[in-house]
C-alpha cells in the first residue's frame, strides 16, 4: 500500500541524543543487523536493568522488525518497550525523561503500523486516537497526529492553517511545506520544490510553507521568540531563495493539526482543498511531480 513507505520513513527516522546504547541499536538497525542489535540492548539490560534508555534502544528494534516486515518481532519488541517504559514513568511526566518519549512515542507508532500492515486501519485509527487522549498536553501527540494523518487524513478535507487562508486558495491546488531552520533535509528538499514549482506553477499550484518557533536559534542556542523569528528570516533567505516568496505562518497548532512532527513533512490539497498525498520526509522529484499532474486533471 501506498502509506507503507511513508510510515517506514517516518518511523526511521533519526532521533539525536548523543552518543549512546541507543546510536549504537540504531546504526545496527540501520545496517539490519538486528541481531547484533537484540544482543547489545540484552547486554545493557543484564548490566543496568530495565533502563529509559534499553527502553528508547528497544523501540528501535521495533522499527527494525517492522521494515523487514516480520511482524511478530516487531509486536513483541513493540510491546517490550511499553511495559518497560509504563512501569518507569509511574506518576512522573514523560517528558522529563530524556528516553521515554522516543520508546513510548515508537512503541505506539508500531503497534498501530502492525494493525495497519495486517489490513486493520479503521482498528489502528481507534488505538492511534485513544493514545492521543492519553499522551494530550504531552510531547507525543504530535507524533500520534502524524501517523493518524498517515493512515485517515487522506481523501479528507485539509486541517485549516492558523496565519493562512486555505479557503481563499480554493480552485487552486496547494502544496503544503512544513519545515523548520534547524531541518538539514528541509534545505535539502528545496531543489525538488523549486523545480515543482517552475513546471507547475503555471498552471495554478500554490506553495505554502507552515514553520514554527523551536526556542533557539543558530548553534542551538536558546532564543527569545523575536530574536528566532529574526535568524528564521535569515535562514529562509540564505537557503529557500529559489521557492520566491511564500506564505510561511508560524505558528505551533499548525505542527499540531497536521501532526507534522517529522521535517520536512509535505501534505497535497487538490483544488478543493481536499488532501491527496501525504509525506512525512524528504520525496523525490519524481513522485512529487506525479502526485501533482494528478490533482492537476
Amino acid at each position: 500500500m501506498r502509506f507503507a513507505a511513508a510510515i517506514l520513513a517516518a518511523v526511521l527516522a533519526p532521533v539525536c541524543l548523543g552518543a549512546s546504547l541507543v546510536d549504537d541499536v540504531h546504526r545496527l538497525v540501520d545496517h539490519h543487523d538486528l541481531t547484533e542489535a537484540d544482543r547489545e540492548v540484552r547486554a545493557a539490560r543484564a548490566r543496568e536493568g530495565a533502563t529509559a534508555e534499553v527502553a528508547a534502544a528497544l523501540s528501535w528494534l521495533a522499527r527494525g522488525a517492522l521494515a523487514t516486515h516480520d511482524l511478530n518481532r516487531a509486536d513483541a519488541y513493540s510491546s517490550e518497550t511499553l511495559q518497560i517504559s509504563l512501569r518507569l514513568l509511574g506518576m512522573r511526566r514523560i517528558d522529563n525523561d530524556p528516553w521515554l518519549p522516543t520508546a513510548v512515542g515508537a512503541a505506539i507508532e508500531v503497534h498501530a503500523n502492525l494493525l495497519a500492515a495486517r489490513g486493520e486501519i479503521p482498528e489502528a485509527l481507534d488505538y492511534l486516537r485513544q493514545q492521543l487522549k492519553t499522551w494530550h498536553g504531552t510531547s507525543l501527540e504530535e507524533r500520534i497526529s502524524k501517523n493518524i494523518n498517515l493512515l485517515g487524513l487522506e481523501g479528507k478535507p485539509a486541517p485549516p492553517l492558523e496565519g493562512a487562508s486555505l479557503a481563499a486558495l480554493r480552485g487552486r491546488p496547494v502544496l503544503l511545506f512544513f519545515w523548520a531552520h534547524w531541518c538539514p533535509d528541509c534545505k535539502a528538499d528545496v531543489p525538488v520544490i523549486a523545480a515543482i514549482q517552475k513546471r507547475f506553477g503555471p498552471q495554478g499550484l500554490t506553495l505554502v510553507g507552515p514553520t514554527r518557533l523551536y526556542g533557539y536559534a543558530a548553534g542551538g542556542d536558546p532564543a527569545s521568540p523575536e530574536a528566532e523569528k529574526r535568524y528564521i528570516e535569515q535562514v529562509r533567505r540564505q537557503y529557500y531563495g529559489p521557492l520566491g516568496a511564500f506564505a510561511a505562518p508560524l505558528s505551533e497548532a499548525n505542527f499540531q493539526a497536521y501532526g507534522a512532527s517529522t521535517t520536512p513533512t509535505l501534505v497535497l490539497l487538490d483544488r478543493a482543498g481536499i488532501v491527496r498525498f501525504y509525506h512525512p520526509g524528504a520525496v523525490t522529484e519524481a513522485e512529487l511531480s506525479a502526485r501533482v499532474q494528478a490533482v492537476l486533471r
